[in-house]
């Protein structure tokens, strides 16, 4: 005789229908706690519990008339929810939990407690930081925090190096300054292991411009926005608060050289470079907030792949000249995701380039409507030289790049094994459309949320367990029905063979079946061979434990119950293919 999990459950939602109270040995609830902890349970029986035995350990939770118990659903787990009309304090859950254990029937037990979202952190400035915290125009940072700030990820910021930002410090591991020429390192020297920022300011009639320009701290503006600390009291937390960054100097005076941000790519993701001593913290995510008008060339996308090569995501900015970012290297570098910026309204920013070459937008500020507008990150008071930690409101895809780092670096906390690929295939697939308008700007506005939970489930899932998650919500929804009695048609080929039988069932038995290809009514031992609904849920559950080649499983959207279903053993096996077809289904 077939006795599946499914069964055991319809026994239990048949004896939720009881009211009696417990029985007197059960350990009563002391009715002087007043702590309440959570009004649903979580029970799995043991697969080969006597079914009388589940119905009476149901029936003895169950309660009094005014604290009835309710079978809720069962999880992906194959254990099962109740829940009561009244809360049970902490004293009365460790009661009837005790007591559920020394049941033999079960195999645990344990309060489906509620939980409830983490506090923001606590630092200072938060709340000028809308691009992390805006549900419509921002990344929604606070609910992906619930499931992760970042701790286990490294992000390399390749750009013009760090100060020791006491928001950030904490957060920084050892980099290294990839600058060869030292007219542009203007710090004394060339490569060295020293990956802190001098200054990048230049006087009028240098670097092409006429006008001059203080130093701008950019590298420390984009790890604040990635990794500044938080829950410090001070300042502003970045999007990956727990992450680390590894400073890479590559811009200096009048900017950087392709050669040595190529080299500063293939450093920071754990490959040689010829005269530098090895990263022992490879990057999984590069962040590239600089660019320039040209084709991309075959130094930067060869490093471009070794990065990628060694699981690495590259994330860089589309740039600043409200262009077409086909122009503009690396956003036009195939294997990268491109970053466009949006502004306060969740629009186009007006500097941004846009175009095919974008995969994505982040926020990255528009300051032209007022300095609170823009981006808030850590920075540095001097001019031109080091002066003393500050703060700043910064605008450009610059900003909106660590943006979309952060939230990679999120996801490689939570999945660490996941590719380049898979994180740019997530960020695009839960981008939220935009609250204002943003033409050519890629998928959307990225959401760190939608992109944390898929990771997290990509992590968690492989066919099988998608195929479970699938039978176990419409076992669910066939259980709610509670329909123990009706007739329904099934079509059933294994091999070349077919036939089709109309079977009927009464209270959970198959009590006749008539073969349709001659009409015949089947004889009793012929009977025994059907199936009743719950058991082809079976049928599906045994192909998913068994790991069967093909597993193919469709199912009725009002009641739940497999459709059409397809089971293949074994690929390289011929002949031992099935499938069954269920049509006509009418509740009695």
């Amino acid at each position: 005789m077939l006795i599946s999990r499914t069964l055991s459950v319809v026994a239990l939602l048949l004896a939720l229908q009881s009211t009696t109270s417990f029985a007197a040995q059960t350990p009563q609830p002391a009715s002087t706690v007043t702590e309440l902890g959570t009004d649903q349970i979580i029970i799995r029986f043991k697969p080969n519990a006597n079914l009388l035995g589940i119905d009476r350990v149901v029936n003895q939770l169950g309660g009094s008339q005014v604290d009835r118990l309710r079978y809720v659903r069962t999880t992906q787990q194959d254990s099962d929810v109740f829940k009561w009309e009244r809360r049970k304090s902490r004293k009365q859950l460790d009661d009837l939990t005790k007591w559920l254990k020394s049941q033999p029937e079960v195999e645990y037990a344990e309060p489906d407690f509620i939980m409830t979202a983490l506090a923001l952190p606590n630092d200072t400035s938060l709340n000028y930081q809308w691009s992390l915290l805006d549900m419509v125009t921002g990344i929604r940072a606070e609910p992906a925090w619930n499931v992760s700030t970042g701790a286990g990820s490294v992000v390399a910021v390749i750009d013009t190096g760090y100060r020791p930002h006491a928001d950030l410090v904490a957060n920084l591991l050892p980099g290294y300054d990839m600058i060869n020429d030292s007219s542009v390192a203007v710090d004394g020297n060339g490569r060295d292991a020293d990956a802190s920022d001098p200054g990048d300011y230049y006087a009028a009639g240098e670097c092409g411009s006429t006008t001059a320009r203080n130093s701008s701290w950019h590298g420390t503006h984009v790890a604040g926005t990635i990794a500044a600390v938080a829950n410090n009291s001070m300042g502003i937390a970045g999007v990956a608060y727990n992450a680390k960054v590894v400073p890479v100097r590559v811009l200096g005076k009048c900017g950087g050289y392709t050669s040595d941000i190529a080299d500063g790519m293939l450093w920071a993701s754990g490959n040689t470079v010829s005269g530098a001593a090895l990263n022992l913290n490879p990057a999984k995510v590069l962040n590239l907030s600089l660019g320039g008008q040209n084709a991309c060339g075959t130094t930067t996308q060869n490093a471009i792949n070794a990065a990628r090569a060694r699981g690495a995501t590259v994330v860089v900015a589309a740039g600043n000249n409200n262009l077409d970012a086909s122009a503009f290297s690396p956003a036009n570098c195939a294997g990268v995701i491109t970053v466009a910026a949006t502004g306060r309204n969740g629009g186009k920013a007006l500097y941004s380039n846009y175009g095919a070459s974008v995969d994505i937008a982040a926020p990255g500020g528009s300051a032209y409507n007022g300095a609170t507008e823009g981006i808030l990150s850590t920075l540095n008071s001097g001019l031109q030289q080091p002066g003393v930690d500050a703060y700043a409101f910064y605008q450009g895809t610059s900003m909106a790049t660590p943006h979309v780092a952060g939230i990679a670096a999120l996801m490689y906390a939570v999945h660490p094994t996941i590719t380049p690929d898979q994180v740019e295939s997530i960020l695009k697939s839960t981008a939220r459309p935009f609250p204002a308008t943003c033409n050519a700007c890629g998928a959307g506005l990225v959401d760190a949320e939608a992109a944390v939970n898929a990771a997290l489930t990509l992590k968690q899932n492989d066919p099988y367990l998608a195929l479970r998650s699938n039978w176990l919500s419409n076992k669910a929804l066939w259980l709610t029905k509670r329909l123990l009695s009706y007739t329904y048609v099934l079509e059933q080929q294994t091999g070349t063979s077919s036939v089709r039988y109309k079977i009927t069932v009464q209270n959970g038995v198959v009590t006749a079946g008539i073969n349709l290809a001659n009409n015949r009514a089947l004889k009793s031992r012929q009977i025994s061979s059907l199936y009743t609904i719950d058991q082809l849920f079976m049928l599906v559950d045994q192909a998913i434990m068994a790991q069967y080649a093909t597993i193919q499983a469709s199912y009725d959207a009002t009641f739940g119950y497999p459709s059409v279903l397809y089971f293949d053993p074994k690929a390289t096996i011929s002949g031992d293919e099935s499938s069954y077809k269920v049509s006509g289904f009418t509740p009695l």
